[in-house]
C-alpha cells in the first residue's frame, strides 16, 4: 500500500450560511484517495463534524479511500470514527489505521500485510558442525529436538541481515550471509497470518558459544550427520528436506541464492537473492 505523496491538499472552508466550517487536514495519495493524521486532542464531537463535512468535501472531489491514522493518545477518537463507517485496517504499538470508502463502487483499498517473515540459520564451520540449539518455550519446548537458530525479520529489516542477528541473539555467534538455500510459505500460522520462511546459511566467523539464557536451553556445534539423522527430522518431510539440502551444500553438491544489493527505480536499496554463480557463468561463457 501506498501513503506518500506530496502533493498536500490545503486547509479548505465551506460557506454556510452565516458559518464556515474547516475540514481535516490531508494529504493526497497516488491512487486518488487522502490521508489524514490526527495528532492534535480534540472534542468528540468537534471531531466528528469536522469528520462528516470532511468527507462530504471529499465526495465532491472524487476522492476514493480515505485513511485516518489515530496515535494512542487519541484512543477516545476511535469509536466515533468507527461509527462514521470507518473500519480498522492495522495497528502497531502507538498508532491505529482506520480506512473507509467514499464512492458507490467496489471497495479496492489493500488488506494489511498479510505474511510475517520467519528465518532459519543453517551455520556450519570447516569441520562440517552445525551450530543448533534447544529452546526453552514456543513448540520445541522438552523435546529435545536439536535446531536451527530461527526468529522473524524486523520491519525494514533484510532477510540476510535478520538471519546474522538472530545467531548473534541467540549463541553470541558472529556470522557471515552465504546464501539463502530454500523457502517456505505456510498459512493460519500467527493470529491467521501466512508465513514465508528461509533457510540461509551462515559462514562463522567466532567458534565460543554464550548463549541467550532467556530463549535457549542449550546449544552446541554438531556433526551435521548427527543433526540429519535426529528422528524428529527423519520423521516429518519439511524437516527432512530442509536438512537434507543443508546436507547437500555442506557437500558442496547445492546452490542457493545470494544476496545481491540493488537499488529500485526509486533509489530505494534494497536486496535480490538469486543463483549468481550460474548467472555469471552464462555471462562469461
Amino acid at each position: 500500500m501506498a501513503f506518500s505523496s506530496t502533493s498536500s491538499l490545503p486547509v479548505m472552508k465551506q460557506t454556510k450560511p452565516d458559518a464556515e466550517r474547516t475540514l481535516l487536514n490531508a494529504v493526497e495519495d497516488r491512487y486518488g484517495g487522502v490521508k489524514v493524521d490526527v495528532e492534535d486532542s480534540m472534542d468528540c464531537n468537534d471531531y466528528v463534524s469536522l469528520l462528516r463535512d470532511s468527507i462530504t468535501q471529499w465526495r465532491k472531489q472524487g476522492k476514493k479511500g480515505v485513511w485516518i491514522k489515530l496515535p494512542i493518545h487519541l484512543a477516545n477518537l476511535v469509536e466515533p470514527t468507527v461509527k462514521e463507517g470507518f473500519r480498522y485496517h492495522h495497528a502497531e504499538s502507538d498508532y491505529l489505521m482506520l480506512v473507509y470508502w467514499i464512492p458507490e463502487t467496489p471497495d479496492t483499498l489493500p488488506a494489511n500485510a498479510s505474511h510475517t517473515v520467519g528465518i532459519g540459520a543453517f551455520v556450519v564451520n570447516d569441520n562440517r558442525e552445525v551450530l543448533v540449539v534447544q529452546e526453552k518455550n514456543g513448540a520445541f519446548k522438552g523435546k529435545d529436538v536439536w535446531k536451527f537458530p530461527t526468529g522473524v525479520a524486523n520491519q525494514g529489516e533484510d532477510i540476510c541481515k535478520a538471519a546474522i542477528r538472530e545467531v548473534k541473539e541467540e549463541t553470541d555467534i558472529d556470522t557471515e550471509f552465504v546464501e539463502i538455500l530454500a523457502f517456505s510459505q505456510t498459512h493460519q500460522t500467527f493470529y491467521g497470518k501466512s508465513d514465508l520462511f528461509f533457510v540461509c546459511m551462515l559462514r562463522p566467523l567466532s567458534s565460543d558459544i554464550n548463549k541467550q539464557d532467556s530463549e535457549i536451553e542449550a546449544a552446541q556445534w554438531m556433526p551435521i550427520e548427527e543433526y540429519v539423522a535426529q528422528p524428529f527430522n527423519q520423521k516429518h518431510e519439511s524437516f527432512k528436506n530442509i536438512a537434507n539440502i543443508c546436507l547437500r551444500k555442506s557437500r558442496r553438491n547445492y546452490t542457493g541464492f545470494s544476496a545481491v544489493p540493488m537499488a529500485s527505480s526509486s533509489g530505494k536499496k534494497s536486496y535480490s537473492y538469486f543463483n549468481k554463480l550460474q548467472l555469471e557463468n552464462e555471462t562469461t561463457n
